[in-house]
């Protein structure tokens, strides 16, 4: 029997032993789960002479078969086994069977090349043992994601076809009591057949190249449950206030319950949550699936005073309440289900100038975040998954968006305990958009019948999955265009009927949909470089006005340190073909635009060195420019997600850190930027103007601001005090026009709490030459420059010496640095990068969190800053600070280390 639901129970994601059967910490009650993640085996069908009848049977031998992993894919699996070179080296991915499709093509609306060894099916094989207490029960075969389709034999028994197996965002369930064997060994063989031009797949757009297998696998956890006769699936607990009093929450709880059997079953559904109990009687027919809900009308208990409210990061605490529910028949447990939900109500609206404004708990939200892109291989790793959440809250960001690449349920586990908020949806540029011909779609394959099924299919399972974590905000149904008036019906009742709590959009552009209409967000650029006064001069595309669902300075082109470990050493210097692979695609395909400037605007880059510097502080400068500038305007902007957050594979465009977890001037500008309490300059007025994105007020505040000339001689200073509301800006002054400023010239600006303390410190470096924009030129990816600013004086900087110590304490599994710098000489010491290293390598100690970094110090100055890392990531070397800045002789020391009690 196949059955298309999943499980709605938050998964435990155990290490990757053997096999794994656990009960959920997480989740006291829920059932247990054996999960299939080792003992797999996988081969092309081309090599296989067998059928599924024969390799699900415990008398095949898979010889010559690659051991693999699930969660995984082919080509990553074949990566694994060293079929292949490390793909994210130079142009080695290039290098595998089947990635001849041109450079910077969007694969996934292509055919497979002919001798591509992934145009044929593959075969995943495992062998499990279940346990004999299984007999008598149903049993439950889970499929999490599929990539793109499968035929599914157990045991020598086919228990699913591909026609019911297909879609990538589908989530699967098979009943196999009458296949499966308790108390015995099973076999199961899958077959999986790649995604094809015109089918509901993965893509990667324009982001970076993607893999020759267009990521054909079992990309998602499977695994085994069982049941009595009634299962439930998907509980979920739906918040209302009586806004704006936060004093009562009323709660309404649903599940998804399900008759298992040919005949009708009575049961009675329960659930608790903190000593609060609820329960009623059920009746199902056979095969019945219905959604059963409590409501606070009809249980008064569920009306809850004074909870805990749960809040997004900066703004609040996380709290999560635990759900536990149970389904009974004539006594017995039938199934049990557990999960976490917050408190919290989430809304939107659209203000006079129709921008789109979200708001949480009834208080309006600056949303402030970026894209996610998935590893280029769809690996899960459940730390390196961790150690981003920690950098995107680090970097004072509250949001993710997905666009297309939804996650596994772990990933919005921690989005609720880190909270930061989640705008999911469909993605652009591939076969989920080609509804029908249209203007930028004019030939091609369009929707047929399956699509539509598996398009409804793929929104349901998502949105139950998706729609009980806290930290979801919005559901997006189109990316770049609007579904057209049918598929936006279609996507609409679904979310109606299985109860999405939060605000859906059409699309994230501001074309008008033909049903919903106004959007409220834009997708107008840029993504390429523009100067940091764009954002305010720009008032008819990218600019600090409305909400951006995706918008960026361009590219990000990493440290030295990682250019060595993704360009062959051959081909550091100059830039070439290597270089421009691990550009993008499309209109991104190299990074002319964003080198022209910085050679133009720092003086041309001598070398790889010079220009890996100076890369850092052109996005330093961009990145700090576009998040001031969007919080500087609020609430006329209201939201603003940089494309991207991070990258598939190591990158030179489109991110805050890179793919080796490397934060670099990106990172620190937006870190900067988005302060929840901040002092900053505007770049159109010239303007100081004191940001609070908090909800609680902040009086006898002490805003100042200098101004110095190239050789620091003070040109102007003004010390104001000032009060900020809640959720409130002030411009405080502006900065006056000053005679015989040096062409490249410094401000810095300090905000001191009432107690004296330096909340928030900004440094600039301005050229009396502006950039000069070339509005009319505007292209929907970027704004051209006429003329561009002056900063080459930057170079004439004296070299200067600086003094560092640092220590570091070691508490459980993580070391903490406390560094100390200061500039004893007489000179600026401008843009000074912090590292942790491994000894005395060229090794950075990786992820770390640094309070601040790319730090400039006035003659005497002197800066503590903290780095947090983990004491693995030291590789069973000391820690050694390395001091290197624009203008600043390098230095090593090595950390001296306290173990605390």
């Amino acid at each position: 029997m196949f059955r298309e639901l999943t499980c709605g129970f938050i998964l435990l994601f155990l290490g990757f032993g053997e096999l794994a059967m656990a009960q959920s910490k997480r989740q006291q009650l829920s059932p247990e789960k054996i999960f299939l993640r080792d003992r797999w085996t996988i081969q092309s069908s081309a090599q296989v002479k067998e059928k599924g009848d024969a390799l699900s049977q415990r008398v095949f031998q898979p010889r010559n078969w690659y051991p693999a992993k699930v969660p995984s894919t082919v080509a990553g699996t074949l990566i694994d086994n060293k079929v292949y070179p490390d793909p994210f080296t130079g142009m080695n991915l290039r290098m595998m069977p089947g990635c001849s499709y041109p450079i910077g093509a969007n694969f996934s609306l292509r055919p497979m090349p002919e001798d591509s060894p992934f145009r044929v099916s593959w075969w995943y094989r495992n062998e499990f043992r279940l346990p004999a207490s299984y007999r008598g029960l149903n049993i439950w075969l889970h499929f999490d994601g599929v990539n793109f389709r499968a035929n599914v034999w157990l045991n020598g028994k086919q228990i699913a076809t591909s026609d019911q197996i297909a879609g990538t965002f589908r989530v699967h369930e098979l009943n196999i009591r009458d296949t499966a064997r308790a108390g015995e060994l099973n076999t199961l063989a899958v077959e999986i057949f790649p995604q094809q031009p015109d089918d509901l797949g993965w893509t990667w757009v324009d982001w970076n190249p993607m893999p020759p297998d267009k990521n054909m696998g079992i990309f998602r956890e499977v695994y085994v449950t069982t049941s009595g006769p009634l299962t439930l699936r998907y509980p979920q607990v739906v918040t209302r206030f009586d806004l704006p009093s936060l004093e009562t929450a009323h709660l309404t709880v649903n599940a998804e319950a399900h008759n298992a059997t040919d005949h009708e079953v009575e049961g009675v559904l329960s659930g608790s949550t903190e000593g609060i109990r609820f329960s009623q009687p059920v009746k199902l027919a056979p095969q019945e699936t219905r959604s059963v809900s409590f409501t606070p009308e009809q249980f008064p208990q569920l009306n809850l005073v004074h909870p805990r409210v749960w809040w997004p990061v900066h703004q609040g605490a996380q709290n999560l309440y635990g759900l536990e529910m149970e389904f009974t028949v004539d006594g017995k447990v039938s199934d049990r289900g557990s999960t976490r939900f917050g408190i919290r109500e989430i809304t939107s609206e659209l203000d006079t100038q129709n921008h789109l404004i979200f708001k949480v708990n009834g208080q309006n939200l600056l949303i402030r975040g970026g894209g996610w892109a998935s590893d280029m291989f769809l690996r899960f790793r459940p730390e390196r998954l961790k150690a981003e959440f920690q950098y995107v809250k680090d970097m004072n960001l509250n949001a993710i968006r997905l666009e297309g690449q939804l996650q596994p349920d772990y990933f919005f586990d921690l989005a609720d305990e880190y909270g930061i908020l989640i705008m999911a949806g469909w993605c652009c540029c591939s076969h989920w958009e080609h509804w029908q011909h249209r203007n930028d779609y004019k030939e091609g394959p369009v929707w047929d019948k399956e699509d539509y099924d598996i398009a409804a299919k793929s929104q349901a399972d998502q949105i139950r999955r998706l729609r009980n974590h806290p930290s979801v905000l919005a559901w997006l149904n189109g990316s770049d265009n609007p579904p057209p008036a049918d598929v936006e019906q279609m996507y609409v009742d679904i979310l109606k009927k299985y109860q999405w709590p939060n605000p859906f959009i059409s699309s994230a552009t501001a074309k008008r949909a033909e049903l919903s209409g106004v959007t409220g967000v834009k997708m107008e650029g840029p993504y390429e470089w523009v100067p940091a006064s764009y954002w305010l001069l720009d008032k008819e595309a990218g600019g600090a006005h409305g909400f951006a669902t995706e918008i960026s300075p361009g590219p990000a082109v990493p440290p030295l340190e990682s250019l060595k470990r993704m360009i062959p050493k051959e081909h550091l210097w100059p830039i070439d073909d290597y270089w421009n692979y691990h550009a993008g695609g499309g209109q991104f395909k190299n990074i002319k635009v964003f080198t022209d400037a910085l050679n133009s605007r720092y003086g041309t880059a001598k070398d790889v060195r010079d220009y890996a510097i100076k890369s850092q502080l052109m996005t330093y400068e961009g990145q700090r420019a576009m998040f001031e500038a969007y919080a500087g305007n609020r609430y006329r902007s209201t939201g603003v997600i940089q494309w991207m957050l991070n990258n598939a594979w190591p990158s030179l465009i489109w991110h805050l850190y890179d793919y080796y977890l490397m934060p670099a001037g990106g990172y620190f500008g937006t870190k900067k930027a988005c302060e929840p309490i901040h002092v900053q300059y505007s770049y159109d007025d010239q303007s100081v103007v004191a940001v609070n994105t908090t909800y609680q007020p902040q009086r006898e505040l002490k805003l100042k601001a200098q101004v110095y000339d190239l050789d620091l001689a003070e040109r102007f200073s003004k010390v104001t005090e000032i009060d900020l509301p809640a959720d409130s800006n002030l411009k405080a002054f502006s900065i006056p026009q000053i005679k015989d400023l040096t062409v490249t010239y410094f401000l810095k600006l300090t905000l001191q709490n009432s107690a004296g303390q330096i909340i928030s410190s900004n440094f600039y470096w301005l050229s009396t030459t502006d950039d000069v924009l070339n509005l009319k030129g505007t292209k929907w990816y970027y704004t051209p420059v006429s003329s561009y600013a002056d900063m080459t004086q930057l170079e004439k900087l004296l070299p200067v010496k600086l003094a560092a110590s640092g220590r570091a304490m070691r508490r459980g599994g993580e070391e903490i640095a406390l560094v100390t710098i200061s500039n004893p000489s007489r000179g600026l010491a401008f843009f000074v990068h912090l590292q942790i290293k491994q000894g005395s390598s060229e090794r950075d100690v990786l992820p770390v969190v640094w309070e601040d970094n790319y730090i400039s110090l006035l003659p005497g100055e002197r800066r503590e800053v903290t780095a947090t890392y983990k004491v693995r990531d030291l590789g069973n070397a000391a820690a050694f600070l390395k001091v290197e800045g624009w203008n600043s002789v390098p230095l090593e020391i090595p950390l001296t280390v306290k173990k605390k009690r």
